[in-house]
């Protein structure tokens, strides 16, 4: 591009006059093509980090650690052994009072009567597995013949049968209640064992 060399302005290649002031541009000055620009200054660089100085730096020390302390246990035994938690007696109340625990499953009503649940908790348990097997046994067994009557006059009466089987049902529980009892055990019986408690 060629400098106009009245105005000053920049003119473009091949352009005879200056569309400014009108001055001839042959002969006229070549303008310099522009510099390149400058780099950009690099990034001076940075010092690392300097580590604290070795008496700064203190140790870590782990937090105290608190020992746990068990509950003190508890004296004697709870007299509900219906409840969690229960705590067996001492073993010589299991021992004289095993008898009484089996006669409670065989005839219910003897410990009601001489009171022994009252003193022994091991007799007071069997009794109210004892009391809870008859209530049972009486309720089940209404089921299973009223639904013997209705089957023996379909064609599912060998579905009677099967039923009437059902009635030896308590009597095994009433043999694991023994067992318990004969064993020194504070087991309830399977499945109804924990329905509800009689005797508090």
């Amino acid at each position: 591009m060629a400098v106009c060399s009245r105005c000053g302005i920049q003119v473009g290649d091949g352009v005879q006059f200056c569309p400014s002031c009108g001055t001839s541009m042959v002969g006229a000055p070549v303008a310099a093509p522009p510099a390149p620009p400058a780099p950009a200054p690099a990034p001076a660089p940075q010092a690392p980090p300097q580590a604290p100085p070795a008496e700064a730096q203190q140790p870590y020390q782990a937090p105290p650690q608190q020992t746990y302390q068990a509950p003190p246990a508890q004296q004697g035994y709870q007299q509900d052994p219906m409840q969690q938690g229960y705590q067996a007696p001492p073993q010589n109340d299991i021992e004289a009072n095993k008898g009484m625990a089996i006669l409670a499953y065989i005839i219910f009503f003897i410990p009601l009567i001489a009171g022994t649940y009252k003193t022994s908790p091991f007799v007071k348990f069997h009794t109210n597995q004892a009391i809870i097997l008859v209530i049972f046994n009486f309720c089940f067994t209404i089921l299973v013949y009223v639904l013997m009557a209705i089957l023996i006059f379909t064609p599912l009466a060998f579905l009677a049968a099967i039923l009437w089987l059902l009635l030896f049902g308590p009597l095994v529980l009433v043999i694991i209640g023994i067992v318990n009892a004969a064993g020194g055990k504070f087991a309830k019986l399977p499945l109804i064992g924990g329905l509800f408690t009689i005797l508090k």
